[in-house]
Order: C-alpha cells, then structure tokens, then sequence
C-alpha cells in the first residue's frame, strides 16, 4: 500500500492520541520508532483500494506498530490506545453519536457498500452484510463481517493474536456514541463470521 496523506492523517492522530496519554501516565516511549514502524507497517500491507474502513486499516497498523517499539505487553498496549482515544475530544466529534451513526439516510449507501464488499476487489477489505433491525428486535443495526481487513493484516505480519484486541476497541467506541453493542464471535477468535448488533443505550 502506497503511504499517502490520509494514512498520514490517521497516523498522525492515533499517535498523538497515543502520546498524549503516554505522557499524562509518565511513560517514556520512542516516538520515532512508532511512527516509522507504523509506516513500515501499511508499506507493506496489501491495498484496500478508498474502503470504508481504512481508519481501521490504519488503527491495526498503528497498534501493531505500539507493540513491536514498546515495551508495553499488548493489554497494556490496548488500555493505552483505549485511553487515548477516550481523552481525545475531537474524536469525540469526529465518530459522532447514536443519533448519526444510526441515521435511516445512511442505510442505502450501507447496503451499496456490502454489495460492493462482495466484489472482493482487495482481498484484504472487509466483506459484509448489513442487517436491519425488525420491530421485535433489541439492535436497530447489524453488520455480519464475513472478512475482516485487521485479521489479515495482523495474519499477514505475523501477529494474528493481536488482533482480537482491536476488536475490544469496538465497544469502546460504540460506549463513545452512546451506542449499545452485542456480538457472539469474531474472526479474530475463530468466530465464522463477526455479528455486530447496535441499537441505543436505552433498548
């Protein structure tokens, strides 16, 4: 993958977020050697073409990139990046809130979205089904993950066993939306596929 501005972006973000809390907890960690690492990772990660997921893309890279240049054990790692990312108050802004993120305007362009997933024109890109939320049901929105882009970037580095901790994250950030959500399995921990299920708090 060609290392361009938005994986710049999300680099730069995910590192200071990051640093920021390395700093409030009084740990010294090489801040270069993160940086270039996590460079070095999406270098050479296979392309996932404009998916809607890179900034997950670029979340595995980063975290795989914490723990090759740290010290840090991966839970460590896990509650620090958890950490930073809470205390940021633009990613606050920037993931928004139950209300957008279950948005019924959203739902054509969602499906658009899965159909086009099972193209599979990279073959590191998620591919996924969306399920609606019936009336008898406690989600409002569902996503079944039949391939996960983090599963194969961790497989393709060699470390497969950090990436069930990037799925921990999902309920950090649905927590962060004000957002409920219930899932079974993952790919991450030999599910057949992951089954994510929102709804609000209040379901």
């Amino acid at each position: 993958m060609k290392y361009r501005f938005t994986q710049k972006l999300f680099g730069y973000f995910f590192h200071n977020s990051c640093m920021k809390q390395a700093k409030a907890q009084h740990l010294s960690l090489n801040s270069k050697a993160i940086k270039n690492e996590y460079k070095a990772v999406l270098e050479r990660a296979d392309d996932i073409g404009k998916s809607h997921l890179m900034s997950s893309y670029c979340m595995g890279a980063y975290f795989i990139a914490l723990n090759r240049k740290t010290s840090l054990s991966p839970e460590e790692c896990f509650s620090l990046y958890k950490d930073g990312l809470y205390n940021n108050k633009l990613f606050h802004m920037v993931i928004g809130n139950a209300d957008s993120y279950l948005d019924e305007k959203k739902l054509p362009g969602r499906k658009k979205w899965s159909e086009e997933s099972h193209l599979r024109r990279y073959k590191n890109d998620w591919v996924l089904d969306i399920i609606e939320g019936g009336p008898n049901d406690d989600f409002v929105l569902g996503y079944d993950y039949h391939n996960c882009g983090i599963c194969n970037l961790c497989r393709d580095e060699g470390c497969f066993e950090l990436a069930k901790y990037l799925c921990r994250m999902d309920f950090v950030l649905a927590d962060m939306m004000d957002l409920k959500l219930t899932r079974t399995q993952t790919l991450a921990e030999n599910g057949a596929y992951c089954d994510f299920r929102y709804g609000r708090k209040s379901q």
